[in-house]
């Protein structure tokens, strides 16, 4: 910077070179700058999104460009709307390096600078105080040092310092010397603060800079007689969004309150701030059109033909490119947010609106975002598999409650402590939970004590010439409530299942179980009553396996 004094000491000629530069300079700075589009909505999808951008026409203006985009946008998905006295026309699209567009410099960069400034006027203050300070230490070694002789013998006439003057000397040494250390440190501390804050914006900037290597921008040929609104959507490659649930268990009610959130990430190179989001199911990446069945044919085969040698050699160099685009694609797949979509399409899509304006980084952050909450009654029981954990877990099903709920990952809670994560997905079927319910699993159940006793085992022959083996296996089982309340209880047992006529089963069951093929499974048996507080159940099963002395049985549980 060159100051008004310096500049009116400069030859005249000399001083209107530097007014018609600097005059230059301003007038050239609007058409360095970034266009003023904002974003104004994003729809995010499962894997993309849709952006929309808005951009204010001036009267009598004949183009406009949208710089600085990411080079993830799809040039085929571009859209172009504006005010009905605004005539549109043809657009170009350019894509360029980002580091010769000036106007896409990183908005980190002011912030940077800023703070290296700071860090480089507390060094230049550090290093003054530094003069201080061997300034001090010579003033101290001189009143130190003894009074000399000169050179013809006759000492120094100078007047010897009085025991006041010393103490006066010591006391503003020690204040002086005691404030530039205190300074010091202070200044440290500052250099440390600074440098800790200018490490993340570095290294954001340096993010920023790697993803957007290239950006693009459109320049859209327009007439308008007055000032107007231009925008522009695209679609970039990327950005997606998970549903997520956070379930609250109340037992003495029999309630669940269900809050419905979602989890949005996006890298596309261009940060969301104060968007209007829209989170939708749908795909638009997905294939328009069905597979369609081939053709059906018969025909005798040929018979088989020698392959030549040559072949062989022709082709073994073909596999030699998989490494190299499976490590592209891993590169790819780590460079965007992983997310499970196959759970979200489910036909025709629904979307949901963000009420509030929301700002989601272009850094791979994943922000949560509350969609609304649903209070649902819940079928309690619990469920206890003895054989497998002597063990009993409290079982909520829920009915689906209105509206569209796609399936998504969910943190559970019992009586406001937290106690691990589930998943609601009323579109699958869960275990034993009736059809357009989800079960979801509230933790352990401490007051329901559940025994197995030991398996009796038991093997012989049969048969009138002890041809067959026979084998009979008992289990037998108690659970006992310890809750001040009844409950639903469900135990589960795996009987022994034939798949082939030479193996025969015959099992016997006290009390009578309530289905043999729980969860449309055979073989897999649940007794399923209430249990009053207090009370204890009993439960046995005994099964019979036979077959054929020369017959191996595989087995397997």
């Amino acid at each position: 910077m060159i100051h008004a004094t310096t500049l009116l000491r400069l030859p005249r000629r000399v001083r209107t070179l530097g007014v018609c530069a600097a005059l230059l300079c301003h007038a050239a700075w609007p058409a360095l700058a970034q266009d003023a589009s904002r974003i104004a909505r994003v729809t995010v999808y499962p894997g993309s999104a849709t952006v929309e951008r808005v951009a204010k026409v001036n009267a009598g203006a004949r183009s406009l460009t949208f710089a600085c985009l990411p080079a993830s946008l799809d040039a085929q998905s571009l859209q172009i709307n504006a005010d009905a006295s605004v005539r549109v026309g043809e657009f170009n699209v350019l894509t360029e390096d980002r580091d010769v567009v000036s106007a896409c410099a990183s908005p980190l960069d002011g912030r940077i600078r800023e703070l290296e400034d700071q860090i480089a006027g507390v060094k230049a203050e550090a290093s003054a105080l530094q003069l201080v300070d061997g300034y001090l230490r010579s003033v101290a070694n001189a009143g130190a040092a003894p009074a000399e002789a000169p050179a013809g013998g006759a000492r120094g006439t100078g007047p010897t310092p009085t025991p006041a003057q010393i103490a006066a000397t010591a006391d503003v040494l020690r204040k002086s010397g005691q404030d530039a250390f205190a300074r010091t440190h202070q200044l440290q501390r500052k250099q440390q603060a600074l440098e800790l804050a200018l490490k993340p914006l570095v290294a954001e900037r340096d993010r920023i800079a790697s993803q957007r290597a290239r950006v693009v921008s459109v320049t859209v040929n327009l007439a308008t007689e007055r000032d107007a609104e231009l925008r522009l959507s695209y679609q970039v490659r990327g950005p997606g969004w998970q549903p997520t649930y956070r379930a609250t268990l109340d037992p003495a009610k029999s309630t669940v309150l269900l809050e419905r959130q979602a989890l949005v990430a996006q890298n596309s190179g261009e940060d969301w701030t104060g968007v209007q989001l829209m989170l939708s199911t749908g795909q638009p990446g997905r294939a328009t059109q069905g597979r369609l069945p081939r053709a059906w044919t018969l025909d005798v085969a040929p018979p088989p033909q020698p392959q030549a040698a040559p072949v062989m050699a022709l082709a073994a160099p073909a596999p030699a490119a998989a490494p190299a685009l499976a490590a592209r694609s891993r590169v790819a797949e780590e460079a965007m947010p992983s997310f499970d979509v196959s759970t979200l399409d489910k036909g025709f899509a629904t979307e949901f609106a963000v009420p509030q304006r929301i700002t989601v980084p272009s850094s791979g952050q994943r922000v949560t975002l509350a969609l609304g909450q649903h209070t649902a009654t819940a079928t309690l029981i619990t469920r206890t598999a003895p054989a497998v954990e002597e063990a009993a877990y409290l079982v909520a099903h829920i009915a689906q409650p209105p509206g569209v709920w796609p399936a998504g990952a969910a943190s559970l809670y019992r009586d406001g402590a937290f106690v691990g994560t589930g998943r609601i997905d009323f579109g699958t079927p869960s275990a034993g939970a009736p059809a357009g319910s989800s079960s979801l699993s509230f933790g352990r159940d401490d007051l329901v004590t559940v025994r197995a006793e030991p398996v009796q085992d038991l093997t012989g022959s049969t048969g009138f010439t002890g041809s067959r083996i026979q084998r009979t296996t008992r289990r037998a089982y108690s659970v006992e409530n310890r809750h001040q309340t009844a409950i639903t209880l469900q135990v589960l047992h795996a009987a022994p299942v034939s798949r082939n006529e030479k193996i025969e089963v015959e099992s016997r069951y006290q009390p009578q179980p309530a289905d043999t093929a729980w969860n449309r499974t055979p073989g897999t048996v649940a007794w399923q009553q209430p249990l009053a507080a207090g009370a204890t159940a009993q439960f046995s099963a005994e099964h019979t396996i036979r077959h054929p002395k020369d017959v191996e049985v595989q087995e397997r549980q």
